[in-house]
């Protein structure tokens, strides 16, 4: 079958497309006949060696698909061959059939297309996570989400609203700002300045900070939080980890936390499924539709990378592989 592999750790000019052998059905584990592949901000750091998870070179890239069930291994119930489903794994998504643990995958609803379904299973679980689990977010709360135009961070805005909350979207341009309002962020701020903007807004400061760009912005994010207020840490795609002085937490009576999901999957197999049970209503009702960036074919994978990479993302970058109803890889 066709994959595309990371060969070395030297950016996304070493993903080639190859041909390898298709993964068989082991036991616990769904394979699924790829139709798109979700592109996320950890495998372009994985192709430069940055990622704390680096699997042994060369492997097949890529952590999320949709697609149909092509074969069930042994011991797996609750799904039968045809079913549309997306799933989750470390590696092999960018292939024209993936193996996912049985726990990771998921039923797509039927009013949910393959196409958009490759958009939702990284992002809005991990903004599920950060929202409701973390962050414990009640109705009516309010919510500062940075990076609000990115794939991630329109998950982010999405869940927020889907669940009630009252959303502040901090963008970079014009053009990302229009990305957001169409989402249906009640304000619109721009990064430049983003806590005077805010506190206009809501001068008493927001509920929840949800972050994942991190760098400079962090100490200003914190002077945003309202008192028992948190600051959600999601990544650094700017580049620098940021340091806290604790002493601000305690004279604000505010929190920082963790939000690690991938991390947590390991103590907690079921977490997924019960994850999108939480999410299924907004799903099936279109409240959640990841906004589309653009949708590039497998061999365009290192593209894909880079476009990421650019910071000039509006939603979320897809790899077609099958694509809707095409006919799917050979034994």
């Amino acid at each position: 079958m066709r994959a595309v592999q990371l060969s070395a750790t030297d950016g996304p000019s070493s993903l080639a497309l190859a041909d390898v052998d298709t993964p068989a059905a082991e036991p616990g584990t769904v394979l699924i006949d790829v139709a798109y592949a979700g592109v996320t901000f950890p495998e372009l750091l994985q192709s430069r060696g940055q990622y704390q998870m680096q699997p042994p070179l060369p492997y097949t890239m890529g952590s999320e698909v949709a697609g149909t069930v092509r074969e069930l291994g042994e011991g797996v119930t609750g799904f039968t061959v045809g079913d549309r489903v997306v799933g989750v794994a470390g590696t092999g998504a960018y292939a024209e059939v993936m193996a996912v643990p049985a726990a990771s995958v998921l039923p797509l609803p039927e009013s949910v297309s393959l196409r958009s379904g490759a958009g939702m299973p990284m992002n809005l679980l991990t903004a599920d996570f950060a929202l409701r689990v973390r962050g414990k977010l009640e109705a009516g709360q309010s919510v500062l989400v940075h990076g609000a135009a990115g794939g991630l961070g329109s998950a982010l805005v999405q869940v927020a609203l889907a669940y009630g909350a009252q959303v502040v979207a901090v963008v970079s341009t014009e053009e990302k700002a229009d990305t957001v309002a169409n989402l249906g962020a009640q304000h619109v701020v721009f990064a430049d300045g983003f806590k005077d903007a805010v506190k206009e807004i809501f001068p008493h400061g927001v509920d929840l900070v949800a972050d994942p760009v991190g760098g400079d912005r962090f100490t200003d994010s914190l002077r945003c939080l309202t008192t028992f207020g948190t600051l959600l840490v999601l990544g650094f795609t700017a580049g620098d980890i940021p340091e806290v002085k604790v002493n601000r937490l305690l004279l604000g009576n505010i929190s920082v936390a963790g939000v690690g999901w991938g991390a947590a999957l390991a103590g907690l197999p079921d977490m997924v499924a019960k994850q999108w049970e939480s999410l299924w209503p907004h799903l099936s009702t279109g409240v959640l539709d990841p906004t589309i960036h653009t949708v590039l074919p497998l061999p365009q994978a290192e593209e894909a990378l880079k476009i990421i990479d650019s910071r000039s993302v509006r939603g979320k970058v897809l790899l077609e592989v099958n694509g809707e109803g095409k006919e799917p890889a050979a034994q």
